[in-house]
């Protein structure tokens, strides 16, 4: 596992503004390598707000956004078009503003009433699986750009600390039932499947979060500690603002932007 990379922005806006900029330049790097690039998309405040920010920056145009692999890190088990789904808000905030492909954009199973949510993640990790190629020597891909919330409590996607999906290491995509913020159901990719991304990248804003990622980066208590097991194969970067950065674990090499 790669040993991360801390990169501090003044505020969640500029935050937001960086972490957009930098995923255009990687998927255009990544398209002009080879035929096709892959994100996977997290929910949380800033992460709809990056979303954002690439459908209002101009260079969004250099993205083949037909040539794009979408998919998603974690899901609440809600109907579909519930605002408060990953999906929801993700299509408004940018993917109904691009020309992405719908058959290239991969949205966790939602609540139809009858499927349950173990059943739905099985149905998930069979889509991961078909679209893995042999290189990917894996049952998943190996995503190009997988983002991560944090939260207070220094859980990403939806592995909560202490929480049995935590520890799941034969499932690529698990259920959640009973997690500690609502809503309590949830669809979630296992820390196996975050980790075969190349890059994994914890965006992360507000004081709130600071102690979280104190804990995540300091390396006490690592198993316990969902935000602190997730790591790209290639590279994991922090990206953060000054207010979630105000812990930092003494002597941390950091990036500051102005």
């Amino acid at each position: 596992m790669t040993q991360p990379i801390v990169v501090v922005h003044r505020d969640a806006t500029v935050l937001a503004d960086a972490v957009a900029a930098r995923l255009i330049t990687r998927l255009v790097d990544v398209q002009a390598a080879r035929d096709s690039a892959s994100v996977v998309l997290t929910g949380g405040g800033v992460g709809v707000a990056t979303l954002a920010a690439i459908a209002e920056s101009p260079a969004r145009a250099a993205v083949d956004w037909s040539r794009l692999d979408v998919w998603w890190g974690d899901e609440r088990y809600l109907p579909p078009g519930h605002a408060d789904r990953n999906e929801t808000q993700a299509r408004e905030a940018l993917l109904d503003r691009v020309p992405v492909d719908p058959a290239r954009v991969r949205p966790m199973p939602a609540d139809d009433g009858v499927t349950t949510p173990e059943a739905a993640a099985e149905r998930y990790a069979d889509e991961l699986a078909a679209a893995a190629r042999p290189e990917d020597h894996g049952a998943v891909p190996s995503f190009d750009v997988l983002m991560l919330g944090v939260g207070p409590d220094a859980h990403v996607a939806s592995l909560f600390p202490e929480g049995p999906a935590l520890y799941e290491s034969d499932r690529t995509v698990t259920a959640v039932r009973g997690a500690p913020k609502p809503p309590p159901t949830r669809i979630s990719l296992t820390l196996p499947a975050i980790r075969s991304a190349t890059e994994v990248w914890l965006v992360v804003a507000g004081e709130e979060k600071a102690g979280a990622a104190r804990l995540a980066l300091s390396g006490a208590g690592e198993g316990q500690v969902p935000a602190a097991c997730a790591r790209g194969r290639q590279r994991t970067r922090w990206l953060r603002d000054r207010a979630a950065a105000g812990k930092l674990p003494p002597g941390l090499d950091r990036l500051a932007s102005p």
